[in-house]
């Protein structure tokens, strides 16, 4: 039996299975809501296209034939692509619901993850996040290549491609040894950098750019030989004498509960950053990342973050 180019329909398929499943033509027709003779059409120009006989049937009985025996769990997996396939393609339609491919920056992922995912599994059940921990450049890379949705980053990013939500804004403090003359100030001028050596994050972490900017402006130093891939290592050379460094305010509570470390406070104006969900502007899910960036807001605030949230 030669076999056809096209081959089988995904009726032709459902048909085969069924009788495969049921083995009496009356019962798998009666199953799919079809006609007897419907159904044996539609077997027929499975096996025409397929090339091969599957199905024996005699006055008193339904069969499989070998070549029949080793296509039905082809043929189901068949089927249940398709229905994921459609199902899928169902979920894309509705808000709130499937894959949310979410990147994120180190300096914000472990102080903001615990709320914002809890959060957003209360709010919206049938979305599924999934979460890419990098730095800027290859969080606005993801985006723009289609490999992430969206992405949680300091603002601006940049980009006339992008739009941004902004989340909320937090100010920077001083982590320094505990006997530093300036340990516990809540009042310190940006020219104490000058004095200070400041310690940094590795090439690429935006809050080691901003740290930079900080200090060129005060006209202080920051280390050049000393730098780290985490806040967390940061801290730990603070501890060990090796100099100061800067840290969100989100960071401050996990990263400083060693022994031998205080804060120092920056007065009036202090500087800070700004915290926002990036997204494509040609993603046509405006309004669903508006709703998601409210509710991370909402979540923030119940968990009182030390921040100051976005209208």
């Amino acid at each position: 039996m030669p076999i056809s180019h096209t081959g089988p329909t995904i009726a032709q398929l459902r048909a085969f299975v069924a009788v495969a499943e049921y083995l009496h033509f009356r019962a798998a027709a009666s199953a799919l809501g079809v006609s007897q003779p419907a159904l044996s059409a539609a077997v027929a120009g499975c096996e025409e296209a397929l090339g091969a006989r599957l199905v024996e049937r005699t006055t008193r009985r339904v069969m499989l034939t070998a070549a029949g025996e080793r296509m039905v769990p082809r043929a189901r997996a068949v089927l249940d692509a398709v229905k994921a396939l459609v199902c899928e393609a169902e979920s894309v339609g509705q808000p709130f619901a499937g894959a949310l491919r979410l990147g994120i920056i180190p300096t914000v992922a472990p102080y903001l993850l615990p709320v914002a995912l809890d959060g957003l599994r209360s709010a919206f059940p049938c979305l599924e996040p999934e979460v890419h921990e990098e730095r800027t450049e290859r969080l606005l890379e993801g985006l723009f290549s289609g490999r992430l949705d969206a992405a949680v980053l300091a603002l601006p990013a940049g980009g006339r491609a992008l739009v941004e939500i902004p989340l909320y804004a937090e100010d920077f403090v001083l982590v320094v040894p505990r006997e530093h003359e300036i340990a516990g100030s809540a009042c310190v001028s940006r020219a104490a950098l000058r004095e200070l050596e400041v310690l940094l994050l590795e090439e690429g972490h935006c809050l080691r750019d901003q740290a930079l900017d900080l200090c060129r402006e005060a006209g202080g130093r920051a280390a050049n030989t000393t730098r780290a891939a985490s806040l967390g290592t940061l801290v730990q050379l603070v501890a060990a004498g090796m100099g100061v460094t800067l840290l969100p305010r989100t960071a401050v509570s996990v990263e400083t509960r060693r022994a031998g470390l205080s804060v120092a406070r920056f007065g009036s104006p202090v500087p800070g950053r700004q915290i926002g969900l990036v997204h494509r502007a040609t993603t046509g899910r405006h309004a669903e990342y508006v709703e998601i960036a409210a509710e991370l807001r909402r979540a923030i605030r119940a968990r009182r973050l030390p921040v100051r949230l976005a209208s």
